[in-house]
C-alpha cells in the first residue's frame, strides 16, 4: 500500500502487477524468467483520488493513459522481478505526488507605465520608417 501524500493512500487492489519477459540485453535469463513489470492502475475509477488530481494524473501520464483512464507502467531496467516492482511502484507514486500538487492560479498583471511607453515609442519609430519608405518609394518612380 504505497503512501504517496499524508492524505494519499493507494490500496493493493487498486495496482494489478503482471510480470512479463523482458527485451534486451540479459543473456539466458531474459528468455527464462519473467522480469519485467506491468504495473496497471485504473486511475480514471480510483476511489483514492479526487476529481482534481485524477484529471491531472491523466495528463501528466499523456501516453501511458489508455482512453479508459488506465494508467500503464512498465518497469524493465533491473534484472531482478523485484527491484522492477519497486521501481513500478515508485514510477506511480511519483506520477501521483505531481498531480496532488495544485499549481497556482494565475493572477493577471498589468503592464507598466514605462513598459507601455516603450512599446508606444517602439511603435512610432516603426511607423516613422515605414512612412519614409513609402514617400522615398513613390518619390523615386
Amino acid at each position: 500500500m504505497p503512501r504517496i501524500t499524508r492524505d494519499i493512500v493507494i490500496p493493493d487492489d487498486e495496482i494489478s502487477l503482471e510480470f512479463v519477459r523482458a527485451s534486451g540485453p540479459g543473456g539466458q535469463n531474459v528468455n527464462k524468467v519473467s522480469t519485467a513489470v506491468q504495473l496497471r492502475f485504473d486511475a480514471a475509477g480510483s476511489g483514492s483520488l479526487d476529481a482534481g488530481v485524477k484529471e491531472r494524473l491523466l495528463k501528466i501520464a499523456g501516453n501511458r493513459a489508455t482512453d479508459e483512464g488506465v494508467i500503464i507502467i512498465e518497469a524493465k531496467r533491473f534484472r531482478s522481478q523485484e527491484k522492477n516492482r519497486k521501481d513500478a511502484v515508485d514510477r506511480l507514486a511519483e506520477m501521483i505526488g505531481k498531480a496532488a500538487h495544485k499549481p497556482a492560479p494565475r493572477r493577471k498583471t498589468r503592464p507598466t507605465a514605462a513598459s507601455k511607453e516603450k512599446r508606444l515609442t517602439e511603435k512610432k519609430r516603426r511607423s516613422e520608417v515605414k512612412r519614409f519608405r513609402r514617400a522615398g518609394a513613390a518619390g523615386t518612380e
